[in-house]
């Protein structure tokens, strides 16, 4: 997500109007690697979202992140219809 709003409330206000839409999940697992992800916003709660992750790809069906991970930019969110 290009410029991402700066606060918790904001980020999960703007994830919340993208549920059920297709994403990719770039995360930064250590110093110069990245892991990327396809799957679908399923849901959002107070602390996390939820996004269910494409079977073809992955062996684990679900993944929650925190909004955290996306201010403090550990994880990017690129949706589809961007």
């Amino acid at each position: 997500m290009d410029l991402m709003p700066v606060t918790i409330a904001k980020i999960k206000t703007k994830l919340d109007d993208r549920i059920g839409n297709n994403l990719t999940v770039t995360t930064q697992v250590g110093r110069k690697k990245v892991t990327t992800r396809h799957g679908i916003l399923r849901e959002t709660f107070p602390a996390v979202f939820v996004v269910d992750l494409d079977q073809d790809e992955n062996a684990v069906k679900r993944v929650s992140f925190s909004y955290t991970d996306v201010l403090t930019r550990n994880i990017e969110l690129n949706f589809d219809n961007d």
